[in-house]
């Protein structure tokens, strides 16, 4: 008797495990709290309904978008959620307005904010931004445009397997955020679409980006102050302006960016490669233990640059000099081809000099010849073979 009251409790044990396990990974599907897939008709509600009924669950929770065109407007969702365990699973698009000013005002189209343990995996997110981008072309009074998909104040963050296209503005955004990794994340949008940076990272530690393709008119990936422990690898690049650390300095009191890894990078006719540049300013700002490693330039105007002397349209810093400290900058393995015959450019403040910057085995040329280098106010060291010819 006590055997079979045992194995009763078992059973029930066990049921209620397997019940438990299902009703966590059931998931609220837009398309049954009122989305549809047409395109046309205003999903908005029905995405915030499942964030609500997902944020408010005690356990995991999957928000899942089905095959279709969902058409969102702005959106925010918010924390902090019951749970920490939150997976948007998109099979379907989600797609701004065609009209870039209902959205255009906001600083973001799709916002996640004060979050943990959020998950996206797979989807398109459509920004429409390319009459915006027009609006702006004509020199036309025109919103400013939204990021197209933001993570501010959030922790334990992934994406994956993403599709970013025509972005009004950034692509990605990830800002005040610890423990973020991206991959599988493919950025597209004309080379000359404006400010529409595939990934920004800024005042945000432990970020990893992997196994990506950004092609977009402005910077691939741009690091922004405050950012810490940064690693990417195996991205594509191109077209765009390159991946870049900065702007730095355009604020006096200013966090500082360190221990940045970029390794296993393609870049193909993109305006810059690897780029630290910073205002012409005075600033508390630094750069540091920055490591570019393996890379390889394909028609690349502007391979390696330092510029401490950035200044857009001579606006606010004529005549001043960077306050920007960088320092303990290595180049390694990087070799290709040059748009330009200067490939290495180091335009440093001549009140706070580069300092220990290292090239190890960079080989770059300009029409089948040994590209030049320009350094100024910069010193380091070479090893190995470094052409063009080093002018640390």
């Amino acid at each position: 008797m006590a055997n079979s009251i045992s194995l009763i409790v078992l059973s029930l044990g066990f049921v209620f495990m397997i019940n438990s396990a299902l009703a966590a990974k059931a998931p609220y599907n837009v398309a049954s709290l009122g989305g549809k897939g047409d395109g046309k008709t205003d999903s908005t509600n029905a995405f915030l309904s499942a964030w609500v009924k997902a944020c408010a669950s005690a356990e995991p929770a999957v928000i899942y978008v089905p095959r279709g065109r969902f058409l969102l407007h702005n959106v925010v969702f918010a924390g902090p959620c019951k749970n920490n365990a939150i997976t948007f699973q998109i099979a379907g698009t989600l797609v701004a307005p065609s009209d870039y000013r209902v959205i255009g005002n906001a600083d973001n189209w799709i916002s996640f904010e004060d979050v943990v343990g959020v998950t996206i995996s797979g989807g398109i997110l459509d920004g429409q931004g390319t009459n915006l981008w027009a609006c702006k072309a004509a020199g036309k009074s025109c919103p400013s445009g939204a990021t197209t998909l933001s993570f501010s104040n959030s922790n334990d963050i992934k994406v994956s397997g993403v599709i970013s296209l025509n972005s009004q503005m950034f692509h990605i955004v990830i800002n005040g955020c610890h423990n973020v990794k991206m991959q599988s994340v493919k950025v597209s949008a004309s080379g000359q679409s404006p400010n529409t940076d595939g990934i920004h990272v800024q005042m945000s530690s432990s970020v990893t980006i992997l196994n990506s393709k950004i092609a977009t008119g402005d910077d691939c990936v741009s690091i922004g102050p405050g950012t810490s422990d940064l690693w990417i690898e195996n991205v594509k690049c191109g077209p765009g302006h390159g991946i870049s650390i900065g702007s730095l300095g355009k604020d006096q009191e200013e966090a500082g960016v360190q221990n940045v890894t970029v390794k296993s990078i393609t870049f193909f006719n993109t305006q810059n490669g690897l780029r630290i540049k910073s205002w012409g300013r005075p600033s508390t700002g630094f750069a540091k233990d920055i490591l570019f490693q393996h890379a390889v330039m394909l028609n690349v105007q502007n391979p390696i640059v330092i510029d401490q002397n950035y200044c857009p349209d001579n606006k606010g810093c004529p005549g001043q000099v960077s306050g920007v400290k960088i320092s303990d900058v290595t180049y390694q393995d990087i070799h290709g081809t040059s748009a330009t015959e200067v490939a290495v450019k180091f335009d440093c403040s001549s009140k706070y000099p580069c300092s220990n910057i290292k090239m190890e085995d960079v080989k770059l040329t300009y029409k089948n010849q040994a590209a030049e280098a320009s350094c100024s106010h910069a010193a380091g060291t070479s090893q190995g073979t470094v052409q063009p010819t080093s002018c640390l």
